[in-house]
């Protein structure tokens, strides 16, 4: 039965849980109409938050738990007025959206709540209002949820696509200031692009392979580490863009990284340089280029790490 507003005012908050799920959704589920325009009362905010700590005891149902995170998300934040000298709350607040976007993240590890979240409006709302959030954690909360929704899950991924989910993944992994937050939306670029031909268009169209080549550059070893990998794995997956990364000087790039001190994961940049020699002759052709002097410097790093081995005996 639909309550007109006015009568709302003047209800008492319910003595229970489903009273408090009732509050959940209509805070905000975006298949019944827009959230509320004012922010939220406190004494809304409160039941909210007994409803998160239910949530986090396992004791409703797994959907009604991915509707109360929602809301907890949806809250309209407090206005200037009431945040000033708020510090404190605002503290609080954040706490509870991190809590409510981990509890989605683990839900989501279920194929069919991942499902349920993409029709309740969840990575919507990721999309836009927390990949770009002021908040670091919560950035990278937001992109992790995503990935753990797309892994494995094609109508997540091509949902997650038509709402231009992979340039904004993208954007955070080539420049969020926050580390965790590039690695993340690196995770969630490789769900989205990784046995996905329309993820891989979108990857090439919005220059995707310059990223991983800067983020191979990066000062993240995270990121070096999950860039490498994801580039080695494309390659290997779709050996028909060889020739396109050949052509964006990517030999010449991945030879400058090998020259930087050895690192673990100098081995997926390794394997990356071996697919594009195999069955690509301008591959071939640019790591013999004498300019390069590959030969050599893969035969003295050999040597060094040799010696490293043997000392450590």
């Amino acid at each position: 039965v639909h309550i007109m507003a006015e009568d709302r005012q003047d209800r008492r908050y319910p003595q229970n849980l489903q009273g408090v799920l009732q509050l959940a959704v209509e805070a905000g589920s975006a298949a019944e109409g827009p959230a509320p325009v004012e922010p939220m009362s406190e004494e809304r905010k409160m039941w909210l938050r007994e409803a998160l700590a239910e949530v986090c005891k396992g004791q409703m149902d797994e959907v009604e738990q991915m509707k109360v995170c929602l809301a907890v998300l949806r809250q309209d934040r407090m206005s200037e007025r009431e945040r000033d000298g708020e510090e404190e709350r605002d503290e609080e607040d954040e706490d509870e959206r991190e809590s409510a976007f981990e509890m989605l993240s683990e839900l989501c590890e279920n194929l069919d709540n991942a499902r349920d979240l993409m029709t309740l409006g969840g990575l919507e709302l990721c999309l836009s209002q927390y990949l770009c959030h002021a908040q670091s954690g919560l950035r990278w909360r937001a992109a992790e949820l995503i990935a753990s929704c797309a892994q494995n899950m094609p109508q997540v991924q091509v949902h997650l696509l038509s709402i231009g989910a992979l340039p904004k993944l993208l954007q955070l992994t080539d420049s969020d200031p926050h580390p965790t937050a590039r690695v993340k939306a690196l995770y969630a670029v490789s769900c989205l692009v990784r046995e996905q031909e329309a993820g891989l268009q979108a990857f090439l169209s919005h220059d995707g392979f310059s990223v991983l080549m800067r983020g191979m550059q990066s000062e993240n070893e995270k990121l070096r580490t999950k860039s490498a990998f994801l580039l080695l794995n494309l390659l290997t997956s779709h050996p028909e863009q060889k020739d396109t990364v050949v052509s964006m000087g990517m030999v010449q790039q991945l030879v400058s990284v090998l020259r930087t001190p050895h690192s673990p994961f100098h081995e997926h940049v390794l394997g990356a340089l071996c697919c594009l020699v195999e069955d690509c002759p301008q591959g071939l052709k640019d790591c013999r280029n004498p300019t390069l002097g590959l030969e050599e410097f893969l035969k003295q790093r050999s040597r060094e790490l040799q010696g490293k081995e043997e000392s450590q005996v």
